[in-house]
């Protein structure tokens, strides 16, 4: 869930990133240390993000969170990498057919994770094909993200 800072600067961002033909894919919001990490992650919908992408994004966001005078320690804007964790519906629809590393909270099939085909994912069930598909409660999963392929 979302905290109430993370979806602040989730809406603060979106228009500076659609500026630059992004869009925003997760914004964390965490305590490491003494300090709070603000970390934006974006993406677009075609091709990769370079480090050009981020610093168009980090400078005005870095400003009106300022003017806004959100409280954080830092603020990194970055890819989700390759190896990105789904966490949105949307995600879910877009990485159809991807491989992806499913974890659980208790064991399913006697194992924490599964790693196999993002078949489907709905409000009630992650479905992956490991082989067969394996059908998992969305409450039982923890974190789902895709896996490299090179």
């Amino acid at each position: 869930m979302a905290s109430r800072i993370e979806m602040l600067v989730e809406e603060l961002a979106t228009p500076v990133a659609e500026q630059f033909g992004l869009f925003i894919y997760d914004v964390e919001f965490k305590k490491e240390g003494s300090d709070y990490m603000l970390r934006v992650f974006i993406d677009r919908d075609e091709g990769g993000v370079n480090i050009e992408d981020c610093e168009n994004v980090h400078r005005p966001l870095q400003d009106i969170l300022e003017e806004k005078d959100v409280d954080y320690s830092y603020l990194e804007v970055s890819s989700p990498g390759i190896e990105r964790q789904l966490k949105r519906q949307r995600d879910f629809d877009r990485y159809k057919g991807q491989k992806v590393l499913a974890s659980f909270y208790k064991a399913v099939e006697g194992s924490k994770k599964l790693e196999g085909i993002l078949v489907e994912r709905n409000e009630e069930f992650l479905i992956i094909d490991a082989g067969e598909e394996i059908k998992i409660e969305n409450e039982k999963v923890a974190s789902v993200r895709l896996v490299a392929e090179f």
